[in-house]
């Protein structure tokens, strides 16, 4: 037994229970009926010629729907006879590489055979025009030679700042179809200046670009697609902040306000850009943006395969996994931390062999605490929260919550030989 088993072995872990999470779920049924209405509405159908090379900006997170929403656009665009393709909108992604880039979208099931046009990922840009105070403003070199730009993305509540426009398709021009090099231009004055910074470039953009609109979407607190709204290029910086507050006004979140440890199943790019979502875990990189659930400390269990190495956000984690280490790439991982100017969330955490003494450390470093009634809320991820559990010591808060409902009794977690855990929780 090693000296850090040895130090963990007393500790207990408490039994836990699950609690379903109830949010409303507008949702819409047909989204593909939905994507096409709004592509036909004579405003949007009007800037759609026959002929015209249209670029279709396309970002790397993982949004519902987004392959089926995407091929929609594709299709109608080839039905009225215009020639689109596809170009990568995601900064530094992908280690700001056309291989990284082209790897993230194929995990997707954005290729050029699922979509039916080209995929034309590149890491040049072209220089547009200026903002209003002389500073350069460029675009993804691919897009800037098309006769016409839409952008694909949703809308919700960014993880290290808040204003107007967070994320969606505001950012996504200023940061994601500026590739690298403008994405490294927006992070320079940091998070604190960023609510100004992403419109400023973002209105420059819409000014000196060919964008045609952006198709924004919000998704509910069960990730479903809620709303598609195509936004006239020129209506983008007045609606943009409208479609903000209703996905905030849905937004999943954790029903227990504060807990001593917080357990997080896996963590991705393809379910934040921080890996996990800090307005609901809480674990905010920058004082520019607060809210999710108050604890003393995060244990992250996994990596997910779709975010092909890159662990942005580990770092806001307190303890970890070897088999979430083993998941770690430098390569893909910092280009972010370089680009954003925050390197909290690429730092990496305390390594443990396995689940069970990854929670136990989380256990044993909680200062002033009732060791006897722990209080522990473990989720899947920060995007599933119809289900969680939550430790004996916090059943009560959670029968007092209207929205939550306690389900069968408290049994202790199960661990496998490698000590892992062995049970299907979520």
């Amino acid at each position: 037994m090693s000296a850090v088993s040895d130090i963990l072995k007393q500790v207990t872990i408490p039994k836990m229970v699950r609690v379903k999470q109830s949010f409303p779920r507008p949702r819409i049924e047909d989204v593909k009926a939905a994507v096409l209405a709004e592509l036909k509405r004579p405003e949007i159908a009007e800037r759609l010629k026959p002929g015209k090379r249209i670029a279709v900006g396309v970002g790397s997170r993982g949004i519902t729907n987004y392959q089926l929403i995407v091929r929609t656009i594709v299709d109608e665009l080839k039905r009225i006879g215009a020639k689109p393709f596809i170009v990568a909108s995601m900064g530094s992604h992908g280690g700001a590489t056309v291989e990284g880039q082209t790897e993230i979208l194929a995990g997707y099931g954005i290729t050029e055979e699922a979509m039916g046009c080209p995929l034309c990922i590149g890491t040049g840009t072209q220089v547009i025009g200026t903002t209003q105070d002389g500073l350069p403003v460029q675009i993804d070199a691919f897009a800037a030679q098309a006769d016409g730009i839409i952008v694909v993305n949703r809308i919700k509540a960014h993880t290290a700042f808040m204003g107007d426009y967070e994320s969606g398709l505001m950012k996504m021009l200023a940061i994601g179809l500026a590739k690298q090099a403008g994405a490294d231009y927006c992070h320079a004055k940091g998070f604190g200046h960023m609510a100004e910074t992403v419109p400023k470039f973002g209105k420059a953009i819409i000014q000196y670009s060919k964008l045609l609109f952006g198709l924004a979407i919000v998704e509910n607190a069960y990730d479903d697609t809620y709303i598609v709204r195509a936004v006239p290029a020129e209506s983008i910086a007045q609606e943009e902040p409208k479609l903000l507050l209703e996905a905030k006004a849905n937004m999943s979140r954790i029903l227990i306000p504060e807990a001593d440890v917080l357990i997080v199943h896996e963590i991705g790019k393809n379910i934040s850009g921080d890996g996990m979502d800090p307005n609901v875990s809480g674990t905010f990189a920058t004082p520019y943006a607060h809210g999710g659930i108050k604890s003393q400390r995060v244990a992250v269990l996994n990596i997910t395969q779709e975010s092909h190495g890159n662990t942005v956000g580990w770092g806001m984690a307190d303890v970890s996994t070897r088999k979430a280490f083993d998941s770690f790439d430098m390569d893909k991982t910092y280009p972010n931390s370089l680009t954003c100017r925050v390197t909290q969330v690429s730092k990496v955490p305390m390594i443990f062999q396995n689940d069970e003494e990854c929670i136990k450390a989380a256990i044993k470093t909680c200062a002033d605490v009732d060791v006897e009634h722990m209080r522990i809320v473990y989720i899947k991820n920060t995007l599933h929260m119809k289900e969680i559990l939550v430790s004996e010591a916090l059943v009560d808060i959670a029968r007092s919550i209207p929205q939550a409902e306690v389900c069968g009794e408290c049994e202790p977690l199960t661990f496998d030989e490698q000590g892992n855990i062995s049970d299907t929780y979520f």
